[in-house]
């Protein structure tokens, strides 16, 4: 495939500003009204959590494994916001003297970005004030920021729209109808959502800008750069799922055996595997927007290295707990 041109559908552009306008939320008048974390309660729905992981748990226990991957899963969107908003920002570039819908609706999004950020660190400094002392998230968000956006662009909106989908049907089919989970901490991604469902759109719409772009030897390049970026998730992963176990070796008030830490470990690495690249990287509508851009040998590369991730146990969908 040849580079093509491509044109911009400025309708769909207007549209997100609508939404982006129609839904517009603040931190503390809509989303935390006043209100703390309640540590009686599980953060992160059983399902998103693949709870059935942790049986050798007891009860107790499980919820605490709940509130440290609700605790990650808040920084990691933290993390990732940081070179979205970055990339969107430099994206909206090719609009500035062009299209002038599409460029207010990608300075929305940065906007929108830079304010869910500011809510992720707000949440961290309010859960670690309820959870016990010694969380570590393990990742520099500059640093990996830096990382990311050294990679093409086409592999970063690429990235980038993975996430935002599953985004979407994490809160659509867990953490939305879950009725036992914290409150405070569900508010959180109800209205996280709300604005992400119209960055998913924008995601799709550059992405295929961007594709129509490339020439083929570009866009091989690109698949390479986006296989890179799905081992350096895998790395935070591994990582974050280390410092997280130990934090709740440390946390759960009892002596954890040092056989049952690496089962922690393994839980939580598959867990975490399962919310930032399975979830997504299986979902229809990513699958096709992918298929359509590469050849059967380029769709074949990036398959071989997702296959390490998919371990022997099946990967269960995303479920309401």
């Amino acid at each position: 495939m040849q580079a093509t041109v491509h044109s911009i559908d400025t309708r769909r552009y207007a549209r997100c500003i609508e939404a982006s306008k129609r839904i517009r939320w603040d931190i503390d008048k809509d989303v935390i009204r006043g209100r703390e974390f309640d540590t009686r309660r599980k953060f992160l729905p059983d399902g998103l959590a693949v709870m059935g992981g942790f049986g050798f748990l007891p009860a107790a226990e499980q919820r605490l494994i709940s509130q440290i991957q609700g605790r990650t899963y808040a920084n990691m969107f933290g993390l990732v916001e940081r070179f979205i908003g970055a990339h969107i920002l430099e994206t909206s570039r090719d609009h500035r003297l062009g299209d002038q819908v599409a460029l207010e609706a990608l300075v929305r999004f940065t906007d929108e970005e830079l304010k869910h950020q500011a809510l992720f660190r707000r949440l961290e400094g309010m859960m670690a004030a309820r959870m016990p002392a010694g969380y570590r998230f393990v990742p520099d968000a500059d640093a990996v920021a830096g990382l990311v956006l050294s990679r093409s662009a086409w592999s970063v909106l690429a990235l980038t729209s993975l996430i935002e989908l599953f985004t979407q049907t994490h809160y659509r089919q867990s953490i939305g109808p879950d009725v036992q989970i914290d409150p405070l901490w569900k508010d959180v991604f109800l209205f996280h959502w709300k604005e992400e469902s119209q960055h998913a759109i924008l995601d799709e719409l550059e992405w295929q800008r961007e594709n129509a772009k490339l020439d083929d030897a570009a866009r091989d390049r690109a698949v390479g750069d986006l296989i890179v970026l799905v081992g350096a998730v895998d790395g935070i992963l591994q990582a974050q799922a280390e410092a997280d176990a130990a934090y709740f070796a440390g946390a759960c008030g009892r002596a954890v055996d040092a056989a049952e830490r690496p089962r922690v470990r393994a839980a939580l690495l598959h867990a975490y595997r399962w919310q930032y690249i399975l979830s997504g990287v299986q979902l229809p509508h990513f699958g096709a927007l992918l298929g359509g851009m590469l050849t059967g040998e380029q769709h074949g590369r990036v398959a071989a290295a997702l296959a390490p991730l998919f371990d022997s146990a099946s990967v269960p969908a995303v479920q309401a707990a």
